[in-house]
């Protein structure tokens, strides 16, 4: 038997399965797209040629859990993202901060369990899609964005609109802004209303963890680091959090 974790963000689909043993056998990650049941079509396509014997559960959370036909059950992503952060960080009293595509939710765990969560999903300010958008005007990957930050400083980004964000990042282009000082304030901003965010959860002594798309920018890390006061802790397999959490599920079905 393998027990398969589906996440289906709104930009990236992440794929997990691990064995009897709770250790990851597989792993994926691919553009979700713009058809979540036929990327869940081709997950499944994918998981059939690679363990062609075996018999499969499956769980699906993230924002497409319900276009996974064959899912035997979904699960919201702040239970599948605390398990996913307890699996990967163990399960010490803790806050994970998942910086989603189109969301960024805070997770209090206690106990290896969900104690308390917020999430922004009203506004793609404050995420990785904001990022994005950001760096892309700029004309950078979000690494050169984060690289670009790191040797900036000065400049505030004023609008809390991720559309009037753009604009006030054209304007500062179109004044010969250095592309060092914009990116500064991109980064100033995200990371600004992420730690504003994860303050009513925080508790003083409790570890901080990054989930999600952007756990392996380390500018970001020790930024966010900065804002909220504690060392903020990360894995290249974060970004897997919600997918793996789903997994391990899959064995209590």
């Amino acid at each position: 038997m393998i027990y398969t974790g589906i996440d289906i963000g709104s930009t990236c689909t992440k794929v997990v399965v691990t064995d009897e043993q709770q250790d990851i056998i597989y792993k994926d990650l691919m553009p979700t797209g713009w058809d979540s049941v036929g990327t869940a079509i081709s997950i499944q396509e994918t998981l059939q040629a690679e363990f062609p014997h075996k018999q499969m559960k499956c769980v699906a959370t993230g924002y497409g859990r319900v276009a996974v036909p064959y899912a035997d059950k979904t699960i919201t992503e702040i239970t599948c993202h605390g398990r996913g952060a307890v699996y990967l960080f163990g399960n010490e009293p803790s806050v994970v901060i998942d910086i989603g595509g189109q969301d960024t939710k805070i997770i209090s765990l206690v106990g290896g369990k969900v104690k308390d969560f917020l999430m922004n999903d009203k506004c793609s300010a404050g995420t990785g899609r904001f990022l994005e958008i950001m760096a892309n005007t700029l004309g950078v990957s979000l690494e050169g964005l984060c690289d670009l930050a790191a040797e900036g400083s000065g400049i505030t980004i004023s609008s809390m609109c991720t559309v009037f964000a753009e604009s006030e990042v054209i304007s500062l282009i179109g004044k010969g802004t250095d592309k060092e000082d914009i990116a500064f304030g991109v980064v100033e901003s995200i990371v600004n209303k992420v730690q504003a965010q994860a303050a009513r959860l925080i508790v003083p002594g409790e570890q901080v963890y990054l989930t999600g798309g952007l756990c392996d920018l380390p500018y970001i890390i020790s930024t966010l680091s900065e804002k909220v006061g504690s060392e903020v802790i990360s894995s290249p397999l974060a970004r897997y959090a919600g997918a793996i959490g789903a997994s391990i599920l899959a064995q209590n079905l």
